[in-house]
């Protein structure tokens, strides 16, 4: 394993001639456009994404951390395809539930939970906790994005942002948990709130994947 941007010769031909092709393995087409944006601004002359195969099933994410669920994603990409593959897992993280939902964040209210299903959980369990400047609402999302190859170790990349959990929904745009979560560094708006460009620049995933991304031209 080599942690991004240690410099590990990625690139499939010389500088300027030829792309590093790789697959994208999450089979979530929200977190799929935010990333292809993400890449795409960082090193589209560099990097080629491909999508996911059609039909390709999902990968049980049993890992105990967001970093054993993203490898297992990734390998699964690249031992079907024979390409390197770029994968990722994110979660949640409150800390007046313990840290919880952390890597069960897309399946806080259940195996076949929803988005909405999810938010509803969450904003159940604070709701006695108080309004959205309590330290009680603190939380932070945190992404590990990863590079697999299928002839060299993989590259892995982390992002995290602190913010708060907002008592109520607000915005229509993102997606998850992104109605109700508010982001230090912003304007007091949720991600839900901005634009793509706008949640990309200062977010958990945004910075796991720039990072991710200038890591792979070195």
């Amino acid at each position: 394993m080599t942690e991004a941007g240690a410099g590990n010769g990625q690139r499939s031909g010389p500088p300027g001639t030829d792309r590093l092709r790789m697959v994208l393995a999450t089979a979530n087409p929200d977190k799929a456009r935010e990333i292809v944006a993400i890449v795409a601004d960082t090193a589209a002359d560099a990097i080629e994404l491909r999508p996911r195969p059609p039909g390709f099933p999902e990968v049980e994410e049993t890992g105990d951390t967001l970093e054993e669920n993203a490898r297992l994603k990734g390998h699964a990409l690249v031992n079907a395809t024979g390409l390197a593959a770029i994968a990722d897992d994110t979660g949640l993280e409150v800390d007046a539930l313990g840290g919880a939902p952390g890597v069960y964040s897309a399946r806080f209210a259940g195996e076949t939970a929803s988005y909405a299903d999810n938010v509803d959980k969450l904003l159940t369990e604070l709701a006695s906790v108080g309004a959205t400047g309590d330290d009680g609402r603190r939380a932070r999302f945190r992404t590990v994005a990863i590079a697999c190859f299928p002839d060299r170790g993989d590259i892995v990349a982390h992002g995290v942002v602190e913010g708060v959990i907002a008592t109520e929904r607000r915005g229509s745009g993102g997606f998850g948990y992104d109605p109700v979560f508010v982001p230090d560094g912003g304007d007091g708006r949720t991600y839900a709130e901005m634009s793509l460009a706008e949640k990309s620049a200062l977010s958990h995933r945004g910075k796991a994947f720039r990072a991710l991304a200038t890591g792979l031209l070195r």
